[in-house]
């Protein structure tokens, strides 16, 4: 839509990319090989956001700077030395653009990137564009926990729901209107997106934005799975169905689903699994065969952050001195100690979630004035 709607954004500018390999268009050319070979566009620089410019490497792994093999151009890594731009980065940049594919939930550094990319754009007097791009996991619900402003950090800046319903482009929105970034942004939709909408049903190919995001079921269960990275259950990376699966060898799977099976849990359904982690990135359980839960989503009620609080109260129930917490890292995916301190102290689910859908209502009221696209 940039290109054939929105040329004059660009046009006869020099310009900065912050971009990875999901960074295409409806038939996949790179946005970096759209923007270097049009005859009306100056691509100068590219800025890399976690994971490096093609996706490659594995989360919390920093990324260095260097030049695109392709077009030669610098290569300014915002997962390494620094999260964001710095003066000399930007210097002789007319406007910085941004296009990313995200996933929908706040522990996803992509829209951070982008904050902070917005932020120093800002500050530099350059224009900023957000190319965006649909929510693969749709836009219409709202689920989790709200962050508390006293555990911000890249995982989640700002005080939004486990799964926000939003797209970049409008959480841009959100952050300039809401969160006290000062920028000159301009958002160019996209074109045929509707809220309801999930990515499977675009007809757009998905390429995996992490590489353990392997599939658009990864992302519609991360807003819940990911909370077991702050515990030594392992959520399947290093394998083909990461965060689809939960699990430990110790794990007993079935006194577990037996347990889960007396929660009121609509839209998916669990079943025994055992999977082995090669290499994972987390360093959980690396080559040994483990025993766990696979979910599989089953319709649209499917609250993945619910699930998630009810798995994680019954494994921790029936886990004893085997369940450890990475408490500072659950805390800050969590959005707070409450969660933790909660299970720990034999909350039930009801009681752990009890303020969730009234935190949710007031985000979805916030949000409502920088939403771009309509229900169907």
């Amino acid at each position: 839509m940039l290109l054939s709607d929105s040329l004059h954004l660009v046009r006869g500018r020099r310009v900065g990319l912050v971009t990875n390999h999901t960074g295409i268009d409806g038939s996949g050319t790179s946005t970096i090989d759209l923007l270097h070979d049009h005859p009306e566009v100056d691509l100068v620089a590219l800025f890399s956001p976690e994971h490096g410019i093609r996706g490659a490497f594995q989360a919390g792994v920093e990324v260095s700077s260097g030049l695109d093999d392709r077009t030669g151009l610098p290569v300014h890594s915002l997962y390494g030395e620094t999260r964001k731009p710095d003066a000399a980065m930007l210097d002789g940049l007319d406007v910085v653009l941004f296009d990313i594919q995200d996933v929908g939930t706040r522990y996803y550094t992509y829209v951070y990137t982008m904050a902070l990319s917005m932020e120093a754009a800002g500050e530099a007097g350059i224009p900023f564009v957000v190319l965006d791009r649909p929510n693969p996991i749709g836009g219409e619900a709202v689920q989790g926990a709200l962050l508390e402003p006293a555990y911000a950090s890249f995982v989640g800046m700002y005080p939004i729901p486990m799964r926000h319903g939003m797209t970049p482009g409008e959480l841009a929105r959100l952050f300039v209107g809401e969160f006290g970034i000062t920028a000159d942004l301009t958002v160019v939709p996209a074109d045929g997106w509707t809220r309801e909408q999930s990515f499977d049903q675009t007809g757009l190919p998905w390429l995996a934005p992490s590489p353990n995001m392997p599939s658009v079921e990864s992302a519609l269960h991360y807003p819940g799975t990911c909370l077991f990275e702050g515990t030594n259950l392992s959520v399947g990376r290093g394998t083909d169905e990461a965060f689809q699966v939960i699990g430990a060898p110790w794990l007993n799977v079935d006194e577990l689903l037996s347990r889960v099976a007396g929660y009121e849990l609509p839209g998916v359904t669990m079943e025994t699994v055992t999977f082995t982690p090669r290499s994972p990135g987390d360093r959980k359980y690396d080559g040994t065969a483990v025993r766990g839960v696979r979910l599989t989503a089953t319709g649209p009620e499917y609250d993945p952050t619910r699930t998630a609080v009810a798995l994680l109260v019954e494994a921790r129930a029936i886990a004893g001195d085997e369940w450890a917490w990475r408490e500072s890292h659950f805390d800050r995916l969590a959005g707070s100690d409450a969660l933790r301190v909660g299970i720990e102290s034999g909350r039930s689910v009801a009681d752990l979630t009890a303020g969730w859908p009234e935190g949710a209502a007031r985000f979805e009221a916030l949000r409502r004035p920088y939403l771009i696209y309509p229900p169907a």
